[in-house]
């Protein structure tokens, strides 16, 4: 196992703490448990898990290898939208889930690109996420993009880290933005009272940033592009909600109840941007509304 490295960059802050900011997926209780194992050092000692560190301490955490599962290739329909030996960017559906989860063992887009790939997938993510660089939601539909070695997972890896690799969204919101377009800068973090649940946390959360420009406007709701410059868990719908205008058809951030013809909320992965891993050239696509956010905005509309 490879060790991830860090440095504190907080006062007093618990190395719980830290751990479950900066390291994407682990939830503070996790983090808990790796330092009790002896997983984590701190300038080279053992940690504990209530130790409290200082600016430049340099941290070193153990990740177990991940569990092998056996995920069975499903023949399920793929969008492909792009493919060649190195990338697949598919169109998902609206629903579907893109890796086996407690809850939904198959059926997800991991058993389908299984099946379209064999065994042409990169092994960075271990036998649960095999060639998944970045996901979506269940219920956001659009682009999303699989590594098929691992140095395309590993380049890929590398830009989503350092912005290059480009995501627009479209989404509507509930409400009237009354400006043109506008930026939410604000850290991100898992709910501390609903683990299922993100938030906007100023001192504990991990940076978040998300551009909004305004498409077009309806009674009572707004139709929006959202261009991401970080890739937090539900960052769009948690950043929205944020300044007032939760995403339309979102219950987890929104309204309590489902909106009729929506099954959940009103976002779309509408473009992708990325420098291509062997040939170093930029490719970009981009694929059209589904057909439930277009009657959304028929609807709206009328």
């Amino acid at each position: 196992m490879t060790p991830i490295l860090l440095r504190a960059d907080r006062e007093g802050e618990r190395l719980d703490q830290l751990l479950a900011r900066s390291v994407d997926g682990l939830t503070r209780s996790a983090a808990q448990r790796l330092l009790e194992e002896g997983a984590v050092t701190l300038n080279g000692a053992p940690a504990r898990k209530n130790t409290r560190t200082a600016p430049g301490d340099a941290v070193a955490l153990s990740l177990p290898d991940p569990v092998e599962v056996d995920i069975r290739p499903q023949n399920i329909p793929l969008d492909v939208v792009y493919e060649d030996a190195d990338v697949i960017v598919v169109n998902k559906p609206v629903g579907m889930v893109v890796h086996p989860a407690p809850g939904h063992p198959d059926g997800t887009l991991v058993n389908a690109l299984l099946y379209h790939c064999g065994n042409s997938l990169s092994g960075i993510n271990g036998a649960l996420r095999p060639g998944i660089v970045h996901r979506i939601d269940r219920d956001t539909s659009g682009l999303i993009i699989a590594a098929k070695n691992d140095a395309a997972h590993l380049a890929l890896a590398a830009q989503l880290q350092d912005h290059s690799l480009y995501r627009e969204y479209e989404a509507v919101c509930v409400g009237t933005l009354k400006e043109a377009s506008g930026t939410v800068d604000a850290p991100i973090a898992r709910h501390p009272a609903d683990r299922k649940r993100m938030c906007v946390d100023p001192k504990g959360g991990r940076a978040a940033v998300t551009h909004w420009s305004v498409l077009g406007r309806y009674p009572g709701h707004t139709h929006i592009q959202c261009r991401l410059e970080t890739g937090r868990t539900h960052q769009i719908r948690v950043h929205m909600a944020y300044i007032g205008h939760p995403l339309l058809g979102d219950v987890v951030y929104g309204a309590k109840k489902p909106v009729p013809g929506l099954a959940g909320q009103c976002l779309h992965a509408r473009r992708l941007s990325f420098v291509h891993p062997s040939a170093g050239t930029r490719v970009t696509v981009e694929c059209p509304l589904p057909d439930y956010f277009s009657q959304a905005l028929r609807k709206l509309a009328r």
